[in-house]
């Protein structure tokens, strides 16, 4: 979570053990941000909010890990992650949300472990909320990311509150971002020497006006070159001539020579690597699995033009994430970042559907926030241990917003 930490450096982050943390406990983390918020001159009216007594939060948002369920991966009915969605549904019970969303992968409501979904939604039922019914998988390409990503959306309100309903689909198959939309204005890698070591470089005043001229309206939307009436995110202080996220991937002759002739679109034979198609959505991007099992870096798409895989920010385009947004310095942990995430644009349209059940009309905010110290993108395991003062390194996030809102991972 450094790497949050770093991001939004307003957020209180809490890195513990989601199966040790009490509601009680992420109240009383509220009420300290609150207080540390009254301290600061920025957004004084909301933390007023957060630090009195009777504490109401509006909104729980998780994504418990999904790989136990996965349809893609190995799915493991007995794998410890998979309990993760009931420490969910525990900390909902306690936190008494108005209203909770919670994302997974499709396989969590087939098959065999459809008794475990069943079971989940009893518990949210029997603890006073209404479930939005059907359940809906929602595909992140018709919202506008350009990624063909099928995910599952929980949605639930308490008894007493507006119905949240599920997100129409803004855009038909044909109206679908494309990859060439995404990262066609992005630079070449190898005129980049220092690429090779670090993962960011500074493009010349030139290189940047080519970049910004090749941009399409999504991409200058990533980098607020435009207005994105839909954006209502507190816009970062950054350097818009810093390419980052972009550490080269090294192949041998022979990858090279077997990606250069694979077919956009098609699968290169020998290490079963997609190539991206300029004109269609990218496919999924997964996260691999983590240090406890193996460590293994999920399949990386090969680029449309370039003879190698795709760099961690042209996966984060593909992701819908801000150019202005970080990643970790290693590829491992920067395209697990990236895999694990929900798309910004689809969360985006679920934080809309869940503000208008709450009556809410957003404001632009005006304050700009300065992103933090980059040594934090920079942490092996101890130091992060160190940093975070905790033993055991299992994520949880606590996220402070205009309105309260716990959001877990």
């Amino acid at each position: 979570w450094a790497v949050y930490a770093f991001n939004s450096p307003q957020t209180k982050v809490l890195c513990t053990d989601i199966a040790t943390l009490s509601g009680q406990e992420i109240q009383k983390a509220l009420r300290e941000w609150g207080t540390e918020r009254e301290q600061n001159q920025h957004c004084t009216e909301v933390s007023s909010q957060v630090s009195t007594i009777d504490l109401v939060i509006d909104l729980v948002i998780g994504g418990p890990p999904c790989q136990g369920f996965s349809l893609i991966g190995k799915r493991q009915v007995d794998d410890v992650r998979n309990n993760l969605v009931f420490e969910f549904c525990r900390l909902v019970k306690e936190l008494q949300p108005r209203y909770f969303v919670m994302e997974n992968v499709p396989g969590l409501a087939q098959n065999k472990y459809q008794h475990l979904f069943e079971q989940l939604i009893s518990e949210f039922k029997a603890a006073g909320y209404t479930i939005t019914e059907p359940v809906q998988v929602l595909n992140a390409a018709d919202f506008g990311v350009p990624q063909k990503r099928r995910r599952l959306f929980l949605l639930g309100s308490r008894l007493g509150e507006a119905p949240v309903a599920y997100p129409s689909s803004e855009l038909s198959s044909h109206q679908w971002v494309t990859v060439k939309d995404a990262i066609a204005d992005l630079p070449n890698l190898d005129d980049f020497p220092e690429l090779q070591k670090s993962d960011c470089v500074e493009l010349t005043p030139e290189q940047l006006d080519l970049l910004q001229a090749l941009a399409m309206p999504y991409v200058e939307k990533l980098r607020d070159l435009i207005t994105d009436p839909g954006n209502f995110a507190y816009p970062r202080q950054w350097h818009p001539q810093l390419l980052t996220s972009s550490l080269q991937t090294h192949h041998t002759e022979g990858s090279i020579e077997r990606f250069r002739n694979t077919p956009m679109g098609e699968v290169e034979t020998t290490s079963r690597l997609r190539r991206l198609h300029w004109d269609k959505p990218c496919h999924t991007l997964r996260a691999g699995t983590g240090y406890k099992n193996g460590r293994y870096t999920s399949p990386r798409p090969i680029h449309p033009d370039y003879p190698r895989v795709i760099s961690v920010r042209e996966a984060a385009r593909l992701h819908s994430f801000p150019d202005w947004f970080r990643f970790h310095g290693t590829k491992w942990h920067g395209f697990r970042q990236v895999g694990n995430a929900v798309p910004p644009r689809l969360g985006r349209v679920l934080g809309k559907q869940i503000m208008t059940a709450l009556a809410v009309q957003p404001s632009v905010p005006t304050t700009t926030i300065k992103l933090s110290d980059a040594k934090l993108l920079t942490f092996k395991q101890l130091q992060a241990s160190k940093y975070w003062n905790i033993v055991v390194f299992i994520p949880f996030l606590i996220c402070c917003f205009p309105s309260p809102v716990v959001l877990f991972s």
